[in-house]
């Protein structure tokens, strides 16, 4: 399989030199427009990148396997490297910490850091401040003094304001800060207060919830969510990871009839993974399928992204998820990209929710600065979060989601 990305004018400049290059059985796997950088990026003329696909008969899925472990190795490798080159001392100290507070402080302490920056004053615009009270009290002689602001006090607000800064909803935001403040001591120590909003915010997100084998027989796992969103590069990511580190039987399914392209991509993944691929178009044929794949681990269905006003193809994609629910284990992930606006999000969850309960899984982490859209949405929804992925290399660019580092990143501290 070669797999390469042409740039040009037009998508189809692009098409047409990838043609020119490697031969008219090309596949389009992806376009996207490309950024231009710099100051005048907006006078430079817009470019669209083709990334296309084309096999050869000579090559091997051991081949494919072995350059996907190849990267993971790679990738293990340096993390030992990394371990062995620190300290034997610093190793030794970071054994010793084994209090769940201290974990929190060592995961934490770059943001405590920033926070109790933040909140020394220089001296000159501390000594205004005290002139400016100065003369507040002689204004209000005689009233009820109000209590004045504690540093504790300045440390919430300013955890409040860097959960806004990330895009945490408003309301969400005030109800962790109105709880932790219900607990809290007056004049507790930073890390104590910061150690409680950590820990209720991991708790708001729950345990990740990957895909699990399922009881007996095969699970069937959908994947539905809008158009854009990269449904088809992650069912390829999470595929791989089953086919080629846990050895599973996999098929490919999808649903997507209104565009040739994804399927195109998918039967490409497909035929890289050496597992089945299959298009399927009624109710009829999920049911033969899952009576053919009966012996196989999972099938995982790609699904079309759908218009919120299209009643018709709602019901239709309806139809194919509960087609079997007496029959076969199954899952529905909604797949979301977490470049999205809040409110954009919230139509999209409320249109797919009269489908069937969901997992959440975002993508496009690699696009945005600001996670606080996963956190919205699961408190919005109620529903767990599976995976999110970074970037478009299948299969390396989709982990588990991890609780512990979205937190750290909502609260300022980097990953």
């Amino acid at each position: 399989m070669i797999i390469k990305k042409f740039t040009a004018k037009t998508e189809k400049e692009a098409i047409d030199s990838a043609r020119a290059e490697l031969g008219e059985g090309v596949v389009v796997m992806n376009v996207k427009p490309v950024k231009h950088k710099g100051f005048f990026a907006f006078l430079k003329t817009p470019m669209v990148e083709v990334t296309v696909a084309l096999e050869e008969e000579s090559e091997k899925y051991t081949a494919a396997v072995s350059a996907i472990n190849n990267v993971i190795a790679n990738s293990q490798m340096k993390e030992e490297e990394q371990e062995k080159s620190t300290p034997v001392t610093e190793k030794a100290e970071k054994r010793e910490k084994k209090d769940s507070n201290s974990a929190i402080e060592e995961k934490l302490d770059s943001l405590q850091s920033l926070l109790e920056q933040q909140l020394q004053k220089p001296e000159e615009e501390k000594d205004k401040d005290d002139e400016d009270k100065d003369k507040d009290r002689e204004k209000e002689k005689g009233k009820e003094e109000t209590p004045e602001e504690t540093e504790t006090d300045k440390f919430m607000r300013l955890l409040h304001n860097t959960m806004l800064d990330n895009e945490v909803d408003e309301k969400y935001a005030q109800e962790i800060i109105d709880e932790i403040e219900l607990v809290n001591k007056p004049n507790i120590p930073f890390d104590y207060a910061l150690a409680n909003i950590y820990q209720k915010m991991i708790l708001k997100f729950g345990k990740p919830a990957g895909i699990e084998p399922a009881e007996s027989g095969t699970k069937l796992v959908f994947f539905i969510g809008p158009t854009g969103v990269g449904k088809t590069t992650t069912i390829a990511k999470i595929a791989s990871k089953f086919r080629v580190d846990e050895k599973k039987k996999v098929a490919l399914l999808t649903a997507d009839t209104y565009r040739i392209a994804a399927a195109e991509q998918l039967r490409t993944y497909a035929n890289i993974l050496e597992v089945p691929f299959r298009v399927i178009y009624t109710v009829e044929e999920i049911t033969k399928a899952l009576e053919d794949f009966r012996d196989y681990d999972y099938i995982m269905i790609d699904t079309a992204g759908h218009s919120h006003q299209n009643t018709t193809q709602k019901d239709n994609m309806r139809n194919i998820i509960h087609a079997v629910d007496d029959r076969v284990e199954r899952e529905v992930h909604l797949v979301l990209s977490a470049t999205t606006k809040y409110r954009d999000l919230i139509s999209i969850a409320d249109s797919y929710k009269d489908m069937a309960d969901y997992k959440l899984i975002f993508t496009k982490l690699d696009e945005t600065t600001t996670l606080g859209n996963l956190l919205n949405l699961r408190l919005y929804t109620g529903a767990s979060l599976s995976y999110v992925t970074c970037g478009q290399n299948v299969p390396d660019d989709i982990e588990d989601f991890n609780p512990q580092k979205t937190v750290k990143r909502l609260l300022g501290g980097k990953n």
